[in-house]
């Protein structure tokens, strides 16, 4: 279950702010203030479900005198047709929040169907599917709860999570006059014990050089399987490996299969396609 932060309360609001602003003069004009009336939130795709919480929450928010009842729960698997949800009050109410609330339901479903495909691709071996940072701006809370209801694993929430020293960190070291060992030392006598020092490589080269300068995860970019095969091996026992740059539905198993720890795709959350799903009055 989601909890109703504030953070996501305030959320809330400013959809409906962008959307009720001016408010809604077709709902004004043709539907009675006191009409009553039920809804259903219909699944038109099969796909895994995950925002349900927050959508019944936009309903409650535009009118606390709406009820609703949730018939499916985020992370279950659903069919085409499968009633998710209702909504029952004013249908005035109803019609005003629908948008924004399926706004929500369909992007985060669809990133969670698409999380639970890359992680079927590989279940039987024992990678861990990551999301990246690469989210809608201000949606990263939601778009990430929407990975772990696809049987996915967060990375960073933010960069405060942990230090992560990238080809451009490594860039600007070279610039000072840094080697990679000491950009990796400079980085550990400036940070929390609390944090671990992750590594960006592109070549057995530099992983060897990452390992012995006392990184604690290497980011395995863009390496082709062999490659990443025996970067792999040499981290096994010294530090978790992580593969990155480009991984698709169709190459995520090879990838896998090359024993890496973690497997990051940023297509989760920033290429995911929304789910079908609609709202009906019956």
């Amino acid at each position: 279950m989601l909890a109703m932060t504030p953070d996501i309360e305030a959320l809330i609001d400013r959809a409906l702010t962008e959307d009720l602003s001016l408010g809604d003069p077709t709902t004004d004009a043709l539907i009675p203030s006191d009409l009553s009336g039920r809804a259903v939130v219909l699944a038109k795709a099969a796909g895994v479900l995950a925002g349900v919480d927050i959508a019944l929450a936009v309903f409650s928010r535009v009118d606390p005198g709406l009820g609703t009842n949730t018939l499916i729960q985020d992370g279950e698997t659903i069919t085409k047709g499968d009633v998710i949800c209702s909504v029952e009050g004013r249908v005035s109410s109803i019609l005003r929040g629908e948008r924004t609330a399926l706004n929500f339901l369909q992007r985060m479903s669809g990133i969670a169907t698409e999380t639970a495909r890359y992680v079927a691709a590989i279940q039987d071996l024992n990678s861990r599917i990551v999301d990246t940072r690469k989210t809608a701006p201000g949606l990263r809370s939601l778009d990430k709860y929407a990975v772990r209801m696809g049987g996915g694993y967060n990375h960073r929430q933010g960069l405060g999570d942990g230090i992560l020293i990238k080809d451009n960190h490594i860039q600007a070291g070279v610039q000072g006059g840094l080697s990679l060992t000491e950009t990796v030392q400079t980085a550990r006598a400036n940070v929390s014990h609390t944090l671990k020092v992750e590594v960006e490589v592109e070549d057995l080269e530099q992983v060897a050089e990452a390992l012995d300068a006392g990184a604690e995860l290497l980011l395995l970019d863009n390496m082709d399987p062999p490659t990443m095969a025996e970067a792999t091996r040499m981290a096994r026992g010294r530090a978790l490996t992580e593969a990155s740059g480009g991984i698709t539905l169709e190459t995520v198993r090879s990838v896998a299969e090359t024993g890496v720890d973690l497997i990051s795709v940023g297509a989760l959350t920033h290429s995911a396609k929304a789910l079908d799903i609609s709202l009906d009055l019956v």
